[in-house]
């Protein structure tokens, strides 16, 4: 049995690419980059091109419908209070507190400007 990782790439659909990208770039302290026009419109989150670490893009769609019943991104956290105190300044919810998830650490769920569900998850 492969015990590697096979999550390398995740795209999270909006509608509004600029204000997406606002809100990422504020509730992670993070720069996002623009690829190529002719991929679509979308920026990628920050990572090492060597493949040891997923990443993923936000990708803008046209006539997007946002779902909270979406697949939940989680996104490492030193501590998931950090990230969720800067959401809804940055124009999204918090749906969920910092929670236990017993010897595991801990989940905040979140909610982006565009009406995505995603995770912050932290082990303090």
């Amino acid at each position: 049995m492969n015990t590697v990782n096979p999550v390398c790439w995740f795209d999270i659909n909006v509608s509004k690419l600029e204000r997406a990208k606002k809100f990422y770039e504020t509730v992670f302290d993070i720069k996002l980059t623009d690829l190529p026009i002719e991929w679509g419109n979308q920026s990628t989150f920050p990572f090492e091109n060597d493949g040891s670490n997923a990443t993923g893009a936000l990708v803008e769609k046209e006539n997007y419908v946002a779902n909270k019943n979406n697949t939940v991104v989680y996104f490492s956290s030193n501590d998931c209070i950090t990230e969720e105190s800067r959401v809804e300044n940055a124009g999204g919810k918090v749906l969920k507190s910092k929670t236990s998830i017993g010897e595991f650490g801990f989940v905040s769920i979140l909610q982006d400007t565009e009406g995505n569900k995603i995770g912050l998850y932290s082990k303090k």
